[in-house]
C-alpha cells in the first residue's frame, strides 16, 4: 500500500484539503492511471473513503478515514526530517530562516482555506511551542538552548492584554498548540487568557497546512508563527518566522488595522 513516495504525496495533499480526482492530478503532475490505481489502493486498504458528490457522471471526494489520520504523525515526521537534515544542517531549531523554503511554503498558505476549520468571526491563531505553569512538568531538557523556543508565555500574555483591541476591531484570538486539552486549560487558567487555547494533538492542522514543526521531549511541536484567517476560514496574512514574541503581536495589531 505506502510503496512509493507518491502514495504519501496523495495522502499530504488529500489532508491538506485536495479531495477530488482532476484536483489531485493537477496538483501532483502524475499520470491519471498511475493516480486511479493509488486511489483505488488506498481505498481498498481502509486509509482513504470515497463520498459521491455527483452522480451523473460518478465523482467522488477522497477523505481520510480514521486509518488514514494515524499516518499523519508519519507525514508531519518526514517533513521535520528533510527540514532539519536535507535542507537544513541537521540542529535542532524551533525557527526559520525568512529567506526559507519552509518560510517560502508558509507563506504561500495567504488564500488557502483551512480544511475542516470552523471559525465563526476573523480569527488571530498564534501557534506556539508550548508553555506550562510554574511548577508543571513539560519543558523537556535543554528547551531554552533550542533557537525561537522560549518566549510562549510572553506571546500569550502579550495577546491576553491586547485582547480587547482586537476585539474592538472585529477579530478573536486563539492559541494553537501540540499540548495535550489539559496542559492547555492548566496554563490558560494561569496566564489568565481571554481566549481559548486550541490542542492540534492529533496533528491535523500540521499535516494539512504543512506547518513547520520541529521534535522535543519526544513531541511534534509547532516552530512559532500566526495566521489572520476570516470567518471563512481562509487564510489572509501569514507571520514567519516569529522572532520577537511580543512584538509580533503589535504587528498582527497594526496588520488587522490595515
Amino acid at each position: 500500500m505506502l510503496t512509493d513516495w507518491w502514495t504519501f504525496l496523495v495522502v499530504r495533499d488529500v489532508a491538506g484539503g485536495v479531495t477530488r480526482f482532476d484536483a489531485l492530478q493537477r496538483e501532483l503532475g502524475m499520470s491519471r492511471r498511475a493516480l486511479t490505481e493509488r486511489l483505488g489502493s488506498l481505498v481498498e486498504h481502509g486509509v482513504l473513503r470515497r463520498v459521491a458528490y455527483s452522480e451523473r457522471p460518478p465523482r467522488y471526494d477522497y477523505l481520510l478515514t480514521a486509518k488514514g489520520e494515524g499516518l499523519l504523525p508519519v507525514l508531519i515526521a518526514l517533513q521535520d526530517w528533510g527540514t532539519r537534515h536535507v535542507m537544513g544542517d541537521g540542529s535542532l531549531t524551533a525557527t526559520s530562516s525568512p529567506t526559507s523554503a519552509e518560510a517560502h511554503r508558509v507563506h504561500n498558505l495567504v488564500g488557502h482555506r483551512i480544511p475542516e476549520f470552523t471559525v465563526e468571526a476573523p480569527t488571530v491563531l498564534y501557534f506556539f511551542p508550548g508553555a506550562y505553569p510554574p511548577g508543571a512538568q513539560g519543558y523537556p531538557p535543554g528547551w531554552g538552548d533550542i533557537p525561537g523556543a522560549a518566549g510562549c508565555t510572553l506571546e500569550s500574555t502579550t495577546y491576553a492584554a491586547r485582547a480587547g483591541d482586537f476585539e474592538t476591531l472585529g477579530v478573536r484570538v486563539k492559541g494553537v498548540s501540540t499540548q495535550r486539552p489539559d496542559q492547555l486549560d492548566a496554563f490558560a487558567r494561569h496566564a489568565g487568557l481571554p481566549f481559548p487555547l486550541v490542542s492540534d494533538q492529533d496533528g491535523k492542522l500540521a499535516a494539512s497546512l504543512r506547518l513547520p514543526t520541529f521534535r522535543a521531549g519526544g513531541t511534534d511541536r509547532f516552530k512559532r508563527l500566526t495566521l489572520l484567517v476570516d470567518a471563512a476560514a481562509t487564510i489572509r496574512a501569514v507571520q514567519f518566522p516569529v522572532t520577537d514574541p511580543a512584538g509580533s503581536v503589535d504587528e498582527m495589531l497594526a496588520t488587522v488595522r490595515g
